[in-house]
């Protein structure tokens, strides 16, 4: 049974297929399973897709909502409130907790002291596992499987949230294959390539996407992160260092397709977004869906 959702690697697939069905009869009838119960939407860093997502999936069911945009500068935290305390009195509100924090592992510390579930929805450069299951469900509607396909993460893989915790939950399936693509300064995590070995996914590393593009069935593009550099020249030494245009989306596999977790930049460009290609608008509406699938889960008794 699901209850605080924090990490990618929580969840098998046998969750996860019973998950995508039920967000398939929730996108045809949501009804209202949730009809008394409230959620705390507690963000902590900017969002517009992952909270009006969340927010909207809570009221589609039923439910009803709390909120606040950013609760660094809006709550208590502003002064001198820990993260632990403010959860402990959020808990006392509400029946579900949703929040995105700019710290790593803030949510595991969030849900060690919560008596209502916590689902993480983003955790600073660690994990976004709402969005991975979002990503994945959107290749499982869109490519027909998951077992057997060939991605390319491609952009910031050194800070992104997003290719970490889709990668975790890929490396669940069989058969996949993995192009991790991007400059040496911005390489995937140690971490994340520990955990492919050990379950025998096969990947490679490479800084040359117009090679990559042609061979995958997904190509996931990501954007060069301004706020997780230190140093804004470093930014922009790197800011536009891969850009989709539609002289590569052409050499693309026929039924491949484009995400990203947006919000973009200038990493995929507008003449693109008319290519049946381009998913990553329909992939974010596909988080609706599912994140009315998980709170639905959590908590429907």
């Amino acid at each position: 049974m699901l209850h605080h959702i924090i990490e990618s690697q929580q969840f098998d697939t046998k969750t996860i297929a019973k998950l995508f069905a039920l967000a398939d009869k929730l996108a045809k009838k949501p009804g209202s399973p949730l009809k008394g119960k409230i959620m705390a939407s507690l963000f902590y860093e900017p969002s517009t897709r992952t909270r009006f997502s969340f927010e909207s999936a809570m009221l589609h069911l039923g439910g009803q909502v709390i909120t606040t945009e950013n609760a660094e500068e809006f709550s208590s935290a502003q002064k001198g409130e820990t993260l632990e305390d403010s959860i402990r009195i959020v808990s006392g509100y509400v029946d579900v907790i949703v929040m995105r924090h700019h710290q790593e592992g803030a949510s595991r510390r969030a849900a060690a002291v919560a008596t209502v579930p916590v689902v993480s929805a983003g955790d600073g450069p660690g994990q976004h596992p709402t969005q991975a299951l979002l990503d994945l469900y959107t290749i499982k509607k869109e490519i027909g499987k998951i077992d057997g396909i060939t991605i390319a993460f491609v952009g910031d893989l050194k800070n992104g949230r997003t290719i970490r915790s889709l990668s975790y939950l890929l490396g669940k399936y069989k058969n996949v294959k993995i192009f991790f693509v991007s400059p040496k300064e911005l390489k995937v995590g140690n971490d994340i390539k520990e955990y492919l070995d050990k379950h025998a996914v096969s990947y490679e590393e490479t800084a040359d996407l117009a090679k990559v593009a042609p061979l995958v069935d997904v190509l996931y593009q990501t954007r060069i992160q301004k706020e997780r550099f230190a140093n804004e020249a470093e930014y922009k030494k790197l800011k536009g260092v891969y850009q989709i245009d539609m002289r590569l989306v052409d050499t693309m596999k026929k039924k491949s397709i484009i995400m990203h977790p947006l919000p973009r930049v200038d990493e995929i460009l507008p003449e693109v977004d008319a290519s049946p290609k381009a998913l990553y608008f329909k992939q974010a509406k596909y988080g609706l869906f599912v994140r009315m699938a998980l709170l639905a889960s959590i908590l429907k008794k």
